[in-house]
């Protein structure tokens, strides 16, 4: 495995603290296990699905905080009921972290068939939205667009 060495990159910049954080834990993390699929399901709207065979819904634990998903499993403490000659579905537990874009909210989960599907989506508060901004004349009355003859047409008082 290659290892990078980004310190010299963070000791010169002020405020990446974030960013050194998450190259970090991506470099340090398991990033193969368990595999899952983001999916974009509409204009604002997307799905994660993650596939956890093996694990129900008490073993699982699904956290959002400070734009971070955390998905966490831990395998039931059920006893094997024979002797497990090959094991080649994994059943170790895992903690898989993604980071969400501002406004990013998590609507809800779901468990069916081995696959784990949460649904994302991003909720822009009408504060934040971009809104049209009326222009108005030197009278105080809106000034209304040209109308292709080359004069003004301006919305008189009464």
């Amino acid at each position: 495995m290659n290892a990078f060495d980004f310190a010299p990159l963070f000791r010169t910049a002020i405020g990446f603290d974030r960013l050194a954080r998450m190259v970090d834990s991506t470099l340090a993390s398991d990033v193969s296990y368990p595999p899952y699929n983001i999916e974009k399901t509409g204009e604002d709207s997307y799905r994660l699905t993650m596939a956890v065979a093996g694990f129900g819904p008490d073993d699982i634990e699904i956290t959002a905080k400070d734009n971070t998903l955390l998905v966490t499993g831990r395998p039931g403490s059920e006893a094997p009921k024979s002797e497990v000659l090959y094991r080649g579905i994994a059943g170790r537990a895992f903690e898989r972290r993604f980071v969400l874009a501002d406004h990013i909210v998590v609507e809800g989960a779901d468990l069916q068939n081995g696959l784990l599907h949460v649904g994302l989506k991003r909720v822009v508060p009408e504060a934040l939205k971009p809104r049209r901004i009326a222009i108005t004349g030197q009278n105080g009355a809106p000034k209304l667009a040209n109308d292709g003859a080359g004069a003004d047409a301006r919305v008189q008082a009464a």
